[in-house]
């Protein structure tokens, strides 16, 4: 009898570790909501707080699903703006010395392009050309999760994703950040899942810049197909 159990427990150890990438990216889409549903939202609009050394500013995330994307932070009085548009992008920061709208490209734009769709890029990865491996399990605070590495066909971005092997959340995700012309290893954790129209949005996370807290983003609401200008996506004109 001992021998069979051993057996039957083997057999269940070797069935969880034998999925392939596709299929644990599936189970995580599908537990989601469906990749088929989040492509079909039109439009989303983010409201809540970005939270930096202490303190918080209004933050707001302005999506066409899969054509453009624009973020406003308010910082003391005055706005940083991040936007992609149909394959071009902008910026205008006046704390980093960007005083006027000036155009982003290479790996910068390619993030951009990445946030301008509702679903993530491993979740819809396929479609978008990008590779994705399994790298076995780890240990996530306490929480086992599938490890999947996904290079991006845009920029060649390797970002490392953490997957439930519970419930096919999304845990943690790791990535290269630049920041004033330096890389650093980010980590960042999502938390407080909410539905909204039978899909569910992770409403909070934590960046890490070398195991430090460097950003912490809270949405108090999102809403799913509103009317949004589209004139909002263009860059200014000097």
């Amino acid at each position: 009898m001992k021998k069979i159990v051993a057996a039957l427990l083997s057999f269940a150890f070797v069935s969880v570790n034998a999925q392939t990438a596709d299929e644990v990216i599936q189970k995580y889409a599908t537990n989601m909501g469906g990749l088929d549903a989040f492509n079909k939202v039109s439009t989303v609009k983010f409201s809540g707080t970005l939270v930096s050394q202490g303190k918080s500013y209004p933050l707001t995330i302005q999506i066409v699903n899969g054509k453009s994307m624009r973020t406003d932070v308010e910082v003391n009085g005055q706005t940083v703006n991040s936007v992609y548009n149909n394959g071009t992008g902008w910026k205008l920061n006046p704390f980093d010395g960007t005083t006027t709208p000036t155009e982003v490209t290479g790996t910068e734009l390619a993030s951009l392009k990445a946030q301008a769709s509702f679903a993530n890029n491993l979740m819809d990865y396929k479609k978008r050309g990008h590779q994705v491996e399994l790298l076995g399990q780890e240990d996530v605070e306490g929480v086992k999760a599938f490890k999947i590495k996904l290079t991006s066909k845009d920029d060649g971005k390797v970002t490392t994703y953490f997957i439930s092997t519970v419930d096919y959340i999304l845990v943690r995700s790791d990535s290269k950040q630049k920041i004033q012309a330096n890389e650093y290893d980010a980590e960042s954790y999502y938390s407080n899942i909410k539905e909204v129209n039978g899909l569910k949005i992770m409403m909070n996370f934590v960046r890490k810049i070398q195991g430090q807290v460097f950003q912490e983003v809270k949405y108090d609401k999102a809403d799913l197909n509103i009317p949004i200008d589209a004139k909002i996506f263009e860059m200014p004109k000097q």
